[in-house]
């Protein structure tokens, strides 16, 4: 028996034995984590793991991180250590990193060492210099903490990793960034067509409309294509068609939004009556983009005139829809003309000295993830290439050819990013206005009336809220807080948490911000989505007349019925009707002292036949694709003093996120909402704070009384309990 029992007791330890190193051996090649932050901060975010399975080529990280650092910049080698692994996991064999040495040995530098500080140094990565405390004394050290990342040809470097915020974020935006780069065109399945409809028919009548390049622009196009496809990987091809029957015209026109001419018997009859088609389409899968080739202009005193597209600009466009097309477009469009908010506002007086109130701070943060394309439209058609225009606080009135721009622009299934002011702010000028507070004029810029037909209402207002930034006061003032009723502060309630890349933003700052209005009936005859992002607090007024920013003028109504939420800013989706639909469609029309500009490159002053009697239809969209427009009355808030450089800010990233939800990129928006762990106490009632405070004080100390006298009660039965039993 006893050598039965030996046996046994060495084989369950064998079997367990077994299980361990069986369970090793899972745990070495299985991976497996549980992350119970809330936010998900120590797994990957749904863009991370795609960017990292879309890796097409091999992509080597390799870390300069010097070892055994103190806190808190340990745990950030140990989180990049984690966060390397899982994308490891994701990418699969085309992902490599690796840890290089440079921490010195007991003070000594190895010749190991010294080359991975020396090839640290080539990359660009320099040792930076960290506090460290030790035994009560505070002490300075340099340290390396930076990474490479290559990727084919490309090298991208981030350069200092303090924290570990916002860290996947920025690897996971740098390597998207490269893998647009390069890569997409190489393993692009199919091939981007670029078809010339130009219908034989058009040249007739080109030489009496001033299109002397006409003949030749199908030949001029196709070598553009040419070259570009040499930089393209050879995956253009060209495609030139020539519509003649009235049927496929028509169709053709409706199809790809194309613009058809028509005419009747002209020249005395030696030209015939006919129709023509004029465009290019670019197309890859089931997506398509159109480039008009002939713009209708109206010059003073001489009529209606035609004028075919620019070579180099053609060219350019081409350029730009094919990374559309492919969605590798990085171009933010920003209007630049009608008195929008300067991006670059100096001091008067002061050279390269910034204006407080600049909005450079908004450029930076733009110019991490997309490329600033200044829009003159004064001066020039929308781009085609872009795929959101940002229109920041314009004080001039645009045309109705500008608004027709910008309502097609939309009606193409693009982005609108309206950050617009009620009132324009107009100061005395000279000794006059010394001492006198700002006049508030209603502003009216036309895009009033087309925001209007698209759903909202700007209303002519400011909201004050009793929710609001509240002022240190200098002690030679009086000391304590001022309230600043214009600058609410919206709390976590009033934020629209429905959309994903909203739900980690907890409070945000508004700054002389006009309340918005939902028009109903517009919003429902075209089934528009309207998405209310944030608004103000139920104790919030409106400040209509006599606008006056003095926070000494400003009090609060005296009843609560006066005080409502106010809806701040709007997000709207859906199929959006034109504003022109029902309306004349207008033509670019040229100044006097452009005539001469407007009489290059194919255009004739004097036309040989009335054209008037030629008539055009076609790209115009009455009804446009699924679109996106934001509004917000406050361009105050793009400005420095409201949004911060770093990006770190709610505001900040609410902007980015907006813009980056706008531009089809939300997997990104909600990876930067990710790293948002800005987490404010809700809102309580007196009373509850009255309660809990008095718990903590008192409450607990009698809890811990009444737990200590249960537990002396319990003790006191069971011993009478063992005396009973002995007794007996």
């Amino acid at each position: 028996m006893a050598a039965q029992s030996i046996a046994g007791k060495y084989f369950k330890f064998a079997l367990y034995l077994v299980v361990v190193v069986l369970v090793n051996i899972a745990g070495i090649t299985l991976f497996f984590r549980i992350d119970l932050t809330a936010n998900k901060l120590y797994s990957l975010a749904a863009a991370s793991k795609k960017v990292a399975a879309d890796l097409s080529e091999p992509l080597t990280i390799k870390i300069f991180f010097t070892r055994d650092l103190p806190p808190p910049h340990n745990n950030t080698e140990r989180y990049l250590h984690d966060l390397l692994e899982e994308y490891a996991v994701y990418a699969g064999k085309l992902f490599n990193y690796r840890f290089y040495d440079v921490s010195p040995e007991e003070g000594e530098i190895t010749e190991k060492t010294r080359e991975n500080q020396k090839l640290a140094n080539n990359y660009g990565i320099h040792p930076v210099q960290i506090q460290v405390v030790e035994k009560d004394e505070v002490k300075f050290q340099k340290a390396y903490m930076g990474l490479v990342l290559i990727y084919g040809d490309l090298i991208e470097r981030i350069g200092t990793i303090t924290s570990i915020n916002g860290l996947e974020y920025k690897l996971t935006t740098t390597i998207q960034k490269m893998i647009h780069k390069i890569g997409v065109l190489q393993n692009l399945p199919g091939k981007i067509d670029i078809k010339l409809f130009l219908s034989s028919s058009l040249q007739r009548v080109a030489p009496l409309m001033g299109l002397k390049n006409l003949a030749g622009m199908t030949d001029e196009i196709q070598a553009i294509v040419e070259r570009l496809n040499r930089k393209n990987y050879d995956r253009l091809r060209f495609i030139s068609k020539a519509p003649t029957g009235e049927q496929e015209i028509a169709t053709l026109a409706k199809k790809y939004n194309l613009m058809s001419l028509s005419w009747p018997a002209i020249a005395k009859g030696n030209i015939a009556p006919g129709k023509g088609l004029i465009g290019l389409v670019m197309a890859y899968g089931e997506k398509t983009l159109t480039i008009p080739l002939l713009q209708v202009i109206r010059l003073p005193l001489i009529g209606t005139q035609y004028k075919l597209a620019d070579l180099d600009q053609l060219q350019e466009a081409i350029g730009s829809s094919i990374e559309r097309l492919i969605n590798i477009n990085e171009d933010l469009g920003y209007l630049a003309d009608h008195g929008t908010l300067s991006l670059a506002r100096m001091m008067p007086g002061t050279p390269g000295r910034q204006a407080p109130d600049a909005a450079t701070s908004f450029r930076s943060l733009v110019s991490r993830n997309y490329t600033l394309k200044n829009v003159a439209l004064k001066n020039q058609d929308i781009p085609q290439s872009l795929n959101c225009l940002v229109i920041a606080g314009p004080t001039e009135k645009f045309s109705d050819y500008e608004l027709f721009q910008i309502d097609q622009f939309l009606m193409q299934g693009k982005s609108l990013a309206l950050i617009l002011e009620r009132f324009k702010e107009v100061t005395a000028p000279g000794q006059q206005g010394m001492g006198r507070p700002p006049t508030y004029v209603p502003l009216d810029t036309g895009l009033e009336k087309l925001l209007e037909h698209y759903g909202v209402r700007i209303q002519r207002a400011y909201v004050l809220d009793e929710n609001c930034f509240r002022q240190q006061v200098p002690a030679q003032m009086g000391g304590g807080e001022r309230p600043i009723y214009y600058v609410p502060m919206i709390k976590n309630r009033f934020i629209n948490k429905k959309l994903a890349f909203m739900k980690n933003i907890k409070v945000l700052v508004a700054l002389k911000i006009s309340p918005l209005e939902l028009i109903a009936d517009a919003v429902d005859k075209n089934a528009i989505k309207a998405y209310p992002l944030f608004s103000s607090s139920e104790k919030s007024w409106q400040m209509r007349e006599r606008i006056n920013f003095n926070p000494m003028f400003i009090t609060p109504p005296t009843s609560s019925e006066n005080m409502h939420s106010y809806p701040l800013a709007y997000l709207l989706e859906g199929e959006f009707s034109s504003y022109f639909a029902d309306r004349p469609r207008p033509v670019k029309e040229i100044s006097d002292d452009k005539k001469k500009d407007a009489g290059k490159n194919g255009t004739n002053n004097q036309p040989q036949v009335d054209l008037s009697r030629i008539q055009h239809q076609g790209q115009f969209l009455a009804r446009g694709k699924p679109a996106k427009i934001f509004v917000m009355a406050s361009a105050d808030m793009l400005k420095n003093n409201v949004l911060d450089a770093e990006g770190k800010g709610a505001n900040s990233i609410f902007i980015m996120n907006v813009l980056d939800y706008l531009n089809g990129r939300e997997d990104m928006a909600v990876l930067r909402s990710k790293e948002q762990r800005f987490n404010p106490l809700e809102d309580t009632a007196p009373a509850i704070r009255t309660f809990v405070k008095a718990f903590n004080i008192a409450g607990l100390p009698v809890l811990v009384v009444l737990f200590g006298l249960g537990v002396w009660l319990k003790r006191h039965a069971r011993k009478k309990r063992i005396q009973m039993l002995f007794e007996k």
